[in-house]
């Protein structure tokens, strides 16, 4: 399958950019604990780290689960989604906490020297724009910190049943856009 590349692509995650063993962890797991590790990473990199989501993807060839690899890429995707939207949850209701100090929403909206001031900005602009669907199509761009899109969003909405739903299908469709990109890619080569 076109996939099997992007899996072998991946299978050098873990390295020295991982100090904590969770990608590693990742990208080794196995059976239903495996998904449960999936879930954990998905859930931490909702509001606390600053790792790639699209790393729960690399086990989809050896997690043994027994179902068909495009089943399994189902599975990791819902895993992965259902994990990153209760992690949201934690990150909307710091954000929610924040609302009350108005310096670090405009800190937000001002900062203009660096590539994280300038994603946050068009994070909030998009917000601002598109509500609940600009979180999830912010969501849905491959290699992107979640963490950032996040918290930004969740400074500028009160809904967490909406917001958790948001971070689901932009996550989901992060994954899926990822498979995308990846069986374009090796496709040609």
């Amino acid at each position: 399958m076109v996939f099997d590349g992007f899996v072998l692509f991946l299978s050098e995650c873990g390295t020295a950019t991982d100090p904590t063993g969770l990608e590693e962890a990742v990208c080794t797991a196995t059976g239903p604990f495996g998904l449960l590790i999936i879930a954990v990473y998905s859930f931490l990199i909702a509001f606390l780290l600053p790792f790639p989501s699209e790393v729960v993807l690399a086990p989809s060839g050896t997690l043994r689960l027994g179902l068909s690899e495009p089943a399994t890429i189902a599975v990791i995707i819902v895993v992965s989604g259902a994990g990153k939207a209760l992690g949201s949850i934690f990150a909307f209701h710091i954000g929610q906490e924040t609302k009350e100090y108005g310096p670090l929403l405009s800190l937000l909206e001002r900062s203009r020297f660096d590539i994280l001031g300038w994603s946050e900005r068009k994070t909030v602009s998009i917000a601002k724009k598109y509500g609940y669907a600009g979180l999830a199509l912010a969501l849905c761009v491959p290699f992107f910190p979640d963490t950032i899109s996040i918290y930004a969003f969740s400074i500028l909405e009160d809904d967490y049943l909406k917001f958790a739903t948001a971070t689901f299908f932009g996550s989901a469709g992060r994954l899926v856009v990822t498979i995308g990109l990846a069986a374009g890619f090796f496709t040609i080569f």
